[in-house]
């Protein structure tokens, strides 16, 4: 991969003060690695602009500082809600020495399953971890997905394709892509209309009979005005004479 090029000035504002320098069209950035002390730098939007949509985080720029050229990866990228970066960080690199580092995947071709309208494709990540040389670091994964056929088939990150000074960090058994079943829109609406006819007839259930455990309602009587005897009493006898 071609090698691109960065000028960069120390920084001397900090803080809540780089939002000027945000406004006069310069991003503010740092400097650091293993064996050298952070320095604040700043470099002009435009040309980081164009360099990183080259690089990304994975290709190596000579970064000049000083009238030096050092190796380093573009890391930590900070934007707004806009996608315009706010913040960087220069991670400068031995070249000798192996690094980690997040790259992307890039999913290549249409799956049969959908081309055949019986699937559809789910990306569940769209990077991994590797670990290499600094001049050895992949752009980006590809991984191809035009033979998934069937429901359920799927891409792990084992079944990656890399060089073999490229060591794949992410565990192995993670899915990258698979095919899940297709919910077409009649199915959809048959299965709204399948549960509104349930809650229907349920309904209806509930008006005729009385809930599980509920006993009937009785009829209500109207109380007696009359008064039960205490106990029962002999006809009086005639007196006689």
């Amino acid at each position: 991969m071609k090698r691109e090029k960065l000028k960069v000035e120390k920084r001397k504002i900090l803080g809540k003060k780089v939002k000027k320098l945000r406004r006069e069209g310069v991003l503010p950035a740092n400097v650091y690695g293993k064996d050298i002390k952070s320095v604040s730098v700043q470099v002009a939007q435009k040309e980081f602009d164009k360099v990183f949509k080259e690089a990304g985080e994975t290709g190596l720029v000579d970064l000049e500082l000083d009238s030096k050229l050092l190796p380093v990866l573009i890391h930590n990228v900070q934007s707004d809600y806009l996608g315009n970066p706010l913040h960087a960080d220069f991670f400068q690199v031995n070249l000798k020495e192996k690094v980690k580092t997040m790259v992307p995947i890039v999913v290549i071709g249409e799956p049969k399953a959908v081309t055949d309208k019986v699937g559809l494709l789910m990306q569940i990540i769209s990077e991994v971890e590797v670990e290499a040389l600094p001049e050895e670091l992949p752009e980006n994964i590809e991984v191809n997905v035009e033979p998934l056929a069937t429901v359920d088939e799927q891409v792990t990150v084992g079944d990656l394709k890399t060089a073999k000074d490229v060591t794949v960090l992410t565990d192995p058994t993670q899915v990258v892509v698979k095919i899940s079943e297709l919910v077409s829109k009649e199915a959809e609406e048959l299965a709204a209309e399948e549960a509104a006819a349930a809650e229907e007839a349920k309904a209806e259930a509930g008006e005729e009979e009385p809930a599980e455990g509920e006993a009937p309602v009785e009829e209500k009587k109207e109380p007696s005005t009359a008064k039960a005897p205490a106990g029962e009493e002999k006809p009086a006898e005639e007196k006689t004479e």
